[in-house]
């Protein structure tokens, strides 16, 4: 356990596995108090609060829906119940469906803008006022790389709310930085999860591996670390900005 973020509560979406995971538990490692979030798998956060506590950390996991704005709001009053207050907020859920253009339905195209961009709202909205309050804290949302390079397609609807996301970052950070409130970017490149392979069945991981500056995926660690970076006091004077984690495969 090392103390750089001694004393704050951090929440983190979709914190059961992955990279979701990989933050909860460094931001533990470092002395945060850890609200994991997930939606559908409770063994996943059980096993990730339990990771925390065996590390002699300090966390709770709240089941919720964060594309609904009602059950945004209760995580966090549970959150703020248990630890007093919600210091730090990391958007990082994220739904990537396939889709050719053509066959987005309407409904398909509202359900990832809601899941992938909206629930960040509805975070930022319930937590920010408490920043406000205090003086301090950090958003971070984690956007992928294809909301800058468009180069992955049939993912039109995702695209598009990542790179709204990134437009809720500026507008945030832009906004909150009076009140000691910063608010940045992490995008992910090739990293190693555990996902739908049936969403990914386009991808030549070797052929990925040949386009990277560093000629493997990343892990979850790395983006963790980047977020570590910009959830302290390391990132004070840094807001509005995004940070590229993608081994160099586009430099942007």
């Amino acid at each position: 356990m090392s103390h750089r973020l001694e004393g704050r509560t951090a929440l983190i979406t979709g914190s059961g596995r992955n990279i979701g995971r990989a933050i909860a538990v460094l931001f533990a490692r470092q002395g945060a108090n850890i609200i994991v979030n997930g939606h559908q798998d409770r063994g996943a956060v059980d096993d990730t609060v339990r990771e925390i506590e065996n590390l002699g950390g300090a966390a709770i996991g709240v089941m919720a829906d964060v594309s609904d704005p009602d059950a945004v709001a209760s995580m966090i009053a549970e959150g703020e119940a248990r630890f007093g207050s919600i210091d730090i907020a990391v958007n990082n859920v994220a739904r990537r469906k396939r889709q050719p253009l053509e066959e987005i339905s309407i409904a398909d195209w509202q359900e990832t803008i809601n899941y992938n961009l909206n629930s960040a709202f509805y975070v930022v909205h319930y937590v920010l006022p408490g920043m406000r309050q205090r003086g301090w804290g950090r958003i971070i949302n984690i956007a992928g790389y294809d909301a800058w390079t468009g180069h992955i397609s049939q993912r039109a609807h995702n695209v598009a709310a990542k790179a709204g996301m990134h437009g809720l970052t500026k507008a945030v950070a832009r906004e909150a930085g009076v009140w000691g409130v910063t608010c940045n970017t992490v995008a992910p490149g090739a990293i190693n999860t555990i996902r739908d392979e049936s969403q990914y069945t386009h991808v030549d991981i070797e052929a990925i591996a040949q386009r990277l500056a560093i000629k493997k995926a990343g892990d979850p660690e790395d983006i963790a670390e980047a977020c570590l970076y910009v959830a302290g006091e390391s990132g004070k004077f840094v807001t509005g900005q995004v940070i590229h984690v993608n081994g160099g495969e586009f430099m942007l």
